[in-house]
């Protein structure tokens, strides 16, 4: 059985008890979240090697990595070392997008060496096989797609990213719209071309039962993807993206009534103004599915910057009740993020994060704030250090300080405020 028949058969699974240990809430309450269909347990049932993870509902808003090859950067040492620091700065999950070089065995060493569950984009898998055997991506066929998704399961992906929501209406309804970027989903935009080049119906809508069933064997975690997403704020919230919503909305439901756990990706460039009225839009249409949302950016401007951008997004998507923060990195837009990229991109991510689960009273957040103060108030900075989302950073500065006592911040010296206030 899977999570989500185990739930509605009332039964608390050995995952769902992991679970709820991590995130400090009984089992009962993961049970009846599954059930529900607004928290989702993720692990593959051949990935045995790695712990559970939980996201959605009243749970601590999770921060997902994406790592990957290129045509033009191959280097499997490169991605190995990234999922080390995706471990090391407290991502919850890492998404191994790679589009360059043996695919299939660079998605399995990564799912060997990382602890962390392991999300993919398997068209891209499916596009690169089509241009390696000299042909065109539009001359895929079902059993193409639907092949590669079930080589993601048997090599023990947990959660897979699948643009069904790109059907023949949705992408009419960006025909007659008047965007500025178009499609800015890889996944989305080769679906797109096929659906109009083939004059078919994109066969992971028409034969989504099919993916059901994959799904179901390994317990996959379906993540039904946004491929009309917006690509600048110019174009957020509008009619092709509000359709492709409506069609996920309609898919959650099959896929629960087929025992599949499902959640739903958002939006990537969208203005301050909309972003709660997004999450709002996805928890109504999509019957309160855990919402993943890529930052989002509110802002074009800023490249170099975007980490920052999509984590001012991010506070407010999970503040408003988004689940799964995607990172973006510094070098989005921009370049294949570096080591250091990565890190600055989760960091910023977790950030957002823990400030979105202060406003939604996650259990937990808002006392880890109350110890800073507490620490900061006792001049403890070995514990200001360990306590911080970057210990890593924080201590980096706090050795570089010197201070008239040799230990602590030179930014205000004698002049501290905490300090005059506890002379008498």
């Amino acid at each position: 059985m899977t999570q989500l028949e185990m739930a509605r058969n009332n039964k608390i699974s050995k995952e769902m008890e992991i679970c709820a240990k991590s995130e400090g809430v009984e089992p009962e309450f993961i049970r009846k979240g599954v059930e529900d269909g607004n928290i989702v347990v993720i692990r593959n049932k051949k990935h045995k090697s790695i712990l559970p993870l939980a996201i959605g509902k009243g749970l601590r808003t999770k921060v997902n990595a994406n790592i990957g090859t290129s045509k033009d950067r191959i280097d499997l040492d490169v991605e190995l070392e990234k999922v080390k620091i995706c471990i090391a700065a407290g991502a919850d999950a890492i998404m191994d997008l790679s589009t360059g070089g043996d695919i299939r065995a660079i998605r399995k060493i990564i799912i060997k060496e990382s602890s962390l569950i392991i999300g993919t984009v398997p068209v891209y898998q499916a596009a690169v096989q089509m241009l390696n055997s000299k042909k065109a991506i539009i001359e895929m066929i079902a059993e193409d797609m639907f092949g590669v998704i079930e080589e993601n399961g048997e090599d023990g992906v947990d959660f897979i990213t699948v643009h069904c929501g790109i059907t023949k209406k949705s992408i009419g309804c960006l025909e007659i719209g008047e965007r500025h970027l178009g499609i800015v989903s890889r996944g989305g935009s080769f679906l797109a071309n096929w659906i109009k080049c083939n004059k078919k119906e994109n066969p992971l809508y028409e034969q989504y039962d099919k993916l059901l069933e994959i799904a179901r064997r390994y317990d996959m975690v379906l993540s039904l993807g946004d491929g009309l997403r917006p690509g600048c704020i110019a174009d957020a919230t509008d009619r092709a993206q509000i359709e492709e919503l409506i069609t996920l909305g309609e898919l959650t439901k099959k896929a629960r009534d087929q025992g599949v756990q499902v959640m739903i990706e958002g939006p990537g460039h969208v203005p301050i103004k909309e972003i709660k009225a997004n999450v709002a839009l996805e928890k109504s249409l999509c019957h309160g599915a855990p919402f993943y949302v890529l930052g989002p950016i509110p802002t074009d401007i800023a490249p170099g910057y975007d980490h920052i951008t999509a984590a001012i997004g991010g506070a407010i998507a999970g503040a408003a009740g988004a689940d799964f923060l995607c990172y973006v990195t510094p070098a989005e837009h921009l370049r294949l993020p570096t080591l250091e990229d990565v890190k600055e991109g989760i960091i910023a991510s977790k950030i957002a994060a823990h400030i979105a689960d202060i406003a939604k009273g996650v259990r937990g957040a808002f006392e880890k704030d109350l110890l800073m103060t507490k620490y900061r108030n006792e001049f403890n900075w070995d514990e200001q250090v360990n306590i911080s989302i970057d210990p890593e950073k924080a201590r980096s500065f706090m050795e570089t300080s010197e201070s008239a006592d040799r230990k602590g911040c030179t930014m205000c010296g004698e002049f501290c405020a905490i300090k005059l206030g506890k002379k008498k």
